[in-house]
């Protein structure tokens, strides 16, 4: 989130909402306390609703910040649930405008997949998606195969939608955000105070012995991909995800509209790019 806002003050990308996978208790506010940190405390806030993955960090940053920083989201209740926000927003955007990035699990993907008309549109969802969604980047998968925490956690949601989506797909796999440690910079910069996301890297990389010179950087690759393409930073592969119901993957090279990432640029060059927008400090409007 802290990279999508800093790509939103640069002019790059206009966020139309913000949307969680997950049933934390924590979800909805965490959102709202870095969407205020970021002077845009009005950004609509999605939670997934009906059977869903529970999972709250297991480093309790979650909870250490919705304590220590300004938010009007208390709990998730006060949100939407995001069927409906996706269904609301898509309805109202111009055709073939929008990209939907997705760094969790493909939960609201496969309720919008499955979606029938309602107040906001005439269109199921699969209708409504081919016509207002541009692309959908993930980052989820191993290339060319394995299996990926955000795939494999909903198995079922993640089959309906890389078996079914109606646009191109762009796939930031795990290998990829692996090799890019992030987040050391942050954490030592003086200058960052009173920072939601210095406070959540402070806490979570002295817990884990593989973060010693950062945090792998899987959800960072793809909202970078998500706003500015792949290029320079990385080639694609076409082809076509295939997910098993044990939630593994395997790459279809003879399919057509699905894409992973390849390393291009250097991975220290994507890390300095990375850390640097994390680093971004708000902007007042």
């Amino acid at each position: 989130m802290a990279v999508l806002h800093a790509l939103a003050d640069s002019g790059s990308v206009k966020i139309l909402a913000t949307i969680g996978s997950n049933q934390s208790r924590y979800l909805a506010p965490v959102m709202d306390v870095i969407n205020t940190y970021f002077h845009r405390p009005n950004i609509p806030i999605g939670v997934v609703g009906g059977r869903a993955v529970n999972l709250a960090a297991w480093q309790s940053w979650d909870s250490l910040l919705v304590a220590n920083y300004p938010h009007d989201t208390k709990s998730n209740a006060q949100a939407e649930t995001a069927l409906a926000l996706y269904r609301r927003l898509l309805a109202a955007q111009a055709d073939q405008s929008v990209t939907i990035v997705t760094v969790g699990f493909l939960t609201n993907l496969a309720d919008l997949l499955l979606s029938k008309p309602d107040r906001y549109s005439a269109l199921n969802g699969m209708a409504l998606i081919k016509k207002k969604v541009k692309r959908l980047v993930c980052m989820a998968g191993r290339f060319p195969q394995g299996k990926e925490f955000n795939v494999d956690r909903d198995p079922v949601s993640s089959k309906i939608v890389f078996d079914t989506w109606p646009t191109v797909i762009v796939l930031s796999g795990w290998e990829i955000g692996q090799a890019i440690y992030t987040g050391l910079p942050l954490i030592q910069n003086q200058g960052i105070q009173n920072s939601p996301i210095k406070a959540a890297f402070v806490k979570a990389i002295p817990m884990a012995k593989e973060d010693a010179g950062g945090r792998m950087s899987w959800d960072q690759t793809a909202v970078l991909v998500a706003v500015k393409g792949h290029d320079p930073y990385y080639g694609v592969i076409e082809g076509r995800f295939v997910c098993a119901e044990d939630g593994s993957n395997r790459w279809d090279e003879q399919g057509r509209g699905h894409f992973y990432l390849v390393e291009k640029m250097a991975v220290d060059q994507v890390k300095d790019l990375l850390d640097r927008l994390m680093m971004h400090q708000p902007i007042k409007k």
